[in-house]
């Protein structure tokens, strides 16, 4: 047969199945003839599920293939791994297709070298030191500039644009901004093949063009004695194109195209060719460049009977704009929706609803032999949550866009130590790199964990320690020295001879971390060694742990390439370690090669390509993910890339709709999507809107459903409880025995309140723990002007009157201690305690004469009986001041929210009228019994005013009586053993701060 050859697969069919079948019946079935073929695929996923489909061809028994190979045509975001396509071992001697063709650089190399061209830049704009001076872009900023400035390059080598074409760009026609950026890449456009000329590489897409043009030249020349098959490319790559229009000149050459529209009308077809957004765009040109018409393009294999209906149906759904106005008339044409097979669209409310749909479609899948279903999808959150869905049955699927690798076990790790590390092993990253699965430093591993646990309550809770190693070791010999007991000394002491075989290698990364800029590789080798240190297992062999399975070896080949790729890189902060790292891991994948579902896939729409599951499922079709939103260019502006020739970002939107339409053919394909996405409302892809309009004018708006499936329904009931789990409230009746019979004033406000909390504290005897790396707090706030006031009233006033202001300051100095150093208390805590001073000390000037003397800190306790026995009433009081009228005052200082005169004539806040029922009794030592007192509380809050007094109206003694009363009811009712201590009783009454609401689970049943 003269002239070209080329075909078409018709999305019904699935296509490397079709592909096989033909290429056996071309060999007339001799597998000797078979082997002599070459097939020519776009990706390296392809090479796999091609040779898989010859394998089901001949039911797994072994067989001889074609040489299938990688042609490389993926799209701009698929790193080129393997950029040769191994097609050099076809050549002979030095006449092979890459012979004089220097490697393509590894990718770690190239951003480090294009991100120091980024970092020179703003210091010397212009080339000759003009603008030096100027601040240049940190390493990671510059790092991850360079990945753009990488995928730019790809581009414009790939549509064959050079940077000369930048000197035609007129600068003056463009904003400031491009200006600068034209005369960046005009100096990277100089610098850049000389540095890969000191390399001796080129860049990727240089190398897999060489590539194929020199295999086309070589087949040009010498045609192959076999036959060779270019099977599901769209030739978007130019020289791709190229190498199909040779292959289609072959004496034995075929071209096998995915999913050409030979139905579409003439002039709908003349229109695609000049929208980029068309799924036909790519086809369109390629049939151009190929020299072929439409009309003579054949099917490889037949449309399966019944599946027209829906290929009209997308193909009308995408007709191209200038077109569309045949829809008015598309009902009297007709298309038969009744014949669009299982077809079906499910809009779910939201995300988590959309993966739950998916899973359970997935599923379903599985209970049919041998039936095959995939997710495919350009939105990794959705394909994460459908994996997580699964785990319910227990499946684990594969994802072709693997895992970040940034995520895996070894790598996660890594980044945690350094975290710590680079924070000064502040509690929370410290803790979140020893709690890792990883860390055993040399220790069995439940060994490691409870040192650890002991490690986080004796000095990681409460305030932060001082910075490094060195400061977590002198805050437990702090604890040892302050330690009120042989046990607690030694804990402390047992916890730092713990730490002493880490501490050479925290210091070691510490010290490169904050010393002077050091090269990367002297940085990458301390942080290794801390991470193996920490990663050892009981035989102490950290690295064999650590970078052991397949994901660690990954892990392990990274951190080596960027060792390797690092040797020249300039000496780099410390500070700027950890993000530079985190910018070179961004997009780095781990794909694993084994342990996913046989029957099961998550796919992107790259990787879908040429693969025909039973079951398609096209989620996340909302507009921005399906199709993408075109990335913005940091260094060409849509004009600028026009002028240079490069493709316009809807080429890539054209492209998404061909693999759209693609998946669109299998048996039973199933359309998602979310309503709502983070609580916004989401707009459906355009593609549905077409799909809806088409429908609509053929008067079938529902025949895109699911007779006799309720998706979301059954999501629904799947994960809706069998019955109400809440419980309700607790209600503990433990012994009166165990009961407590000695409470403070403080503790019977909140028993009132709060029964549950004093059940928790008093009868559990469960202290709430200290926040990680605590900040002072409103609490601490108020112990520290408690303590410095008492010191200060202790010490008595000083004699000379002008001295008493500085002396206060000088003790508030000392009672803040440490954390007078932070910044937040220094720039508020203090400002406000010498307000409070000052107003204190004229409060004290105001009552001198009135006050005989002041006990500070008091501590008081009466006793009576209860049904169940003695009961014990004990007191702090802030201060209590015997006048000289012989009455007294109690006063309580609050430095936050004063209490209600209704809850305290209510009982709720009983402290103060408790404090007056002791001094009533003589139950604090140095007063009477039988002593009346006023109650006041002193508002200190150091604003404006910075103190108040606030007196308490009611008679105290019958305040004090009401309370005590109160009081003996309570113990009655609780020396009851049917009385249960409730959690928050009367919710008007509730408690303002709960330390032990998780406990009793409020949230569950509280309304």
């Amino acid at each position: 047969m003269d002239g070209p050859r080329v075909w078409t697969i018709p999305p019904a069919v699935p296509f490397a199945d079709a592909l096989a079948d033909g290429l056996w019946a071309r060999a007339g079935g001799d597998p000797e003839k078979l082997r002599e073929g070459i097939v020519l695929v776009p990706h390296r996923r392809a090479v796999r599920v091609v040779a898989d489909a010859f394998l089901r061809r001949g039911a797994g028994r072994a067989a001889l293939l074609p040489a299938i190979r990688a042609l490389g045509d993926v799209d701009e975001d698929e790193p080129f791994a393997e950029p040769a396509f191994a097609l050099e071992a076809e050549a002979d001697g030095a006449d092979g297709a890459g012979a004089a063709c220097p490697p393509a650089i590894p990718e770690t190399r190239r951003a480090l070298l294009l991100a120091r061209l980024v970092m020179a830049w703003p210091a010397d704009p212009a080339g000759d030191g003009a603008g030096a001076g100027s601040e240049a872009a940190p390493p990671e900023q510059a790092i991850r500039l360079a990945g753009d400035l990488a995928r730019l390059l790809d581009r414009m080598q790939t549509a064959g644009a050079s940077f000369e074409a930048l000197a035609g760009l007129v600068p003056e026609e463009h904003a400031e901004h491009w200006r600068r950026t034209l005369d960046f890449l005009r100096i990277a456009a100089e610098h850049w093949p000389r540095v890969l000329e000191e390399e001796g590489a080129v860049d990727p897409a240089v190398r897999r063009d060489r590539m194929l043009d020199g295999l086309a030249e070589r087949w040009r020349a010498a045609p192959p004695a076999g036959p060779v098959t270019v099977a599901g490319s769209t030739g978007s790559v130019p020289a791709t194109a190229r190498l199909m229009r040779v292959v289609a000149g072959l004496p034995r050459g075929a071209i096998v195209l995915p999913g050409l529209d030979r139905g579409m009308d003439a002039e709908s077809w003349r229109a695609a060719g000049g929208d980029p957004a068309h799924p036909q765009h790519a086809l369109a040109r390629l049939l151009d460049a190929l020299d072929v018409r439409r009309e003579a393009v054949a099917d490889w294999t037949p449309a399966p009977a019944g599946s027209g209906a829906r290929q009209r149906l997308l193909s009308e759904a995408m007709r191209p704009a200038a077109t569309t106005d045949r829809w008015r008339g598309l009902a009297a044409r007709g298309i038969d929706t009744s014949g669009l097979g299982r077809f079906v669209r499910v809009d779910c409310a939201d995300p988590n609803e959309e993966a739950g749909v998916i899973a359970l479609l997935l599923r379903e899948t599985l209970e049919e032999p041998g039936k095959t279903a995939a997710l495919v999808t350009p939105d990794r959150g959705l394909a994460r949550r459908v994996k997580a869905e699964l785990r319910r049955w227990g499946i684990e699927i594969d994802d072709s866009a693997g895992l970040p690798l940034a995520d895996t076990p070894a790598m996660a790790f890594w980044r945690l130590t350094g975290a710590a590390a680079a924070e000064g092993l502040a509690p929370v990253p410290l803790l979140a790199a020893l709690k890792h699965p990883l860390a055993r430093g040399g220790m069995a591993a439940g060994a490691f964990r409870r040192r650890v646990r002991r490690l986080e309550r004796a000095v990681l809770r409460g305030p932060r320690p001082a910075p490094g190693i060195d400061g977590l070791r002198a805050a437990l010999d702090a604890m040892a020295g302050a330690a009120a007991d042989d046990a607690s000394a030694a804990e402390a002491q047992s916890l730092r001879a713990w730490l002493e075989p880490f501490v050479p290698a925290f210091r070691a990364f510490e010290a490169a971390l904050d010393g002077p800029p050091a090269p990367p590789r002297d940085l990458l080798r301390a942080h290794n060694r801390l991470a193996e240190a920490l990663a050892a297992g009981e035989d102490g062999d950290g690295a064999a742990r650590l970078w052991s399975g397949e994901a660690g070896e990954r892990a392990a080949a990274f951190l080596a390439e960027l060792h390797e790729a690092a040797g020249d890189w300039p000496p780099l902060e410390g500070r700027h370690y950890g993000p530079a790292l985190e910018a070179l891991l961004d997009g780095a994948a781990f794909r694993p090669r084994h342990g996913g579902h046989p029957r099961l896939a998550i796919l992107g729409p790259l990787e879908a390509r040429l693969q025909s599951p039973d079951r398609a499922i096209l989620g996340g079709l909302n507009e921005g993910v399906w199709p993408p939103e075109p990335a913005a260019d940091p260094w060409l502006s849509r004009p600028m890339a026009a002028a240079l020739g490069l493709p316009a970002p809807e080429a890539r939107i054209g492209q998404s709709a061909h693999d759209f339409v693609q998946a669109c053919g299998a048996r039973e394909a199933f359309l998602t999507r979310s309503r709502r996405v983070e609580g916004t409302p989401a707009v459906e892809s355009r593609w549905l809107r077409r799909l809806s309009a088409v429908l609509e004018a053929l008067g079938a708006g529902d025949a895109l459903g699911d007779p006799g499936a309720d998706w979301r329904g059954w999501r629904a009931r799947l994960v809706a409880p069998e019955r109400d789990a809440r419980r309700p409230p607790p209600e503990p009746r433990p012994p009166v025995a165990a009961r407590s019979r000695r409470l403070s004033v403080t503790q019977v406000g909140v028993w009132r309140r709060n029964p549950y909390a004093i059940y928790a504290r008093r009868v559990l005897d469960l202290r709430p723990l200290d926040p990680l790396d605590a900040e002072p707090d409103a609490a601490d706030r108020g112990i520290f002007v408690h303590r410095a006031l008492d010191r200060f009233l202790r010490e008595g006033p000083p004699a000379d009157d002008a001295t008493a202001p500085v002396r206060l300051l000088e003790i508030g100095r000392e009672a803040l201690g440490p954390a007078g150093e932070r910044p937040a208390v220094a720039a508020f805590w203090w400002p406000r305690f010498e307000r409070i001073a000052r107003w204190f000390l004229e409060k004290e000037a105001e009552r001198a004469g009135d006050v005989a003397r002041t006990l500070t800190e008091a501590h008081g306790e009466i006793s009576f009986d209860g049904p169940a026995g003695p009961f014990a009433l004990t007191a702090i009081a802030d201060r209590l001041d015997a006048l000289k009228d012989g009455s007294w005052a109690i006063i309580d200082y609050k430095t936050g929210t004063v209490p209600a005169a209704r809850d305290v004539a209510a009982g709720l806040e009983p402290q103060l009228p408790l404090e007056a029922l002791i001094l009533r009794e003589g139950g604090f030592a140095g007063a009477p019994a039988g002593s009346r007192a006023a109650l006041a509380y002193w508002r200190l809050s150091g604003g404006d005013p910075a103190g108040e007094v606030r007196r308490i109206a009611e008679d105290p003694d019958a305040l004090a009586g009401a309370a005590e009363a109160g009081l003996a009811r309570l113990v009655a009712a609780f020396d009851d053993p049917r009385t249960p201590y409730l959690a928050i009783p009367d919710p008007a009454a509730a408690p303002r701060y709960d330390d032990y609401a998780h406990l009793a689970r409020v949230k569950e049943w509280a309304r």
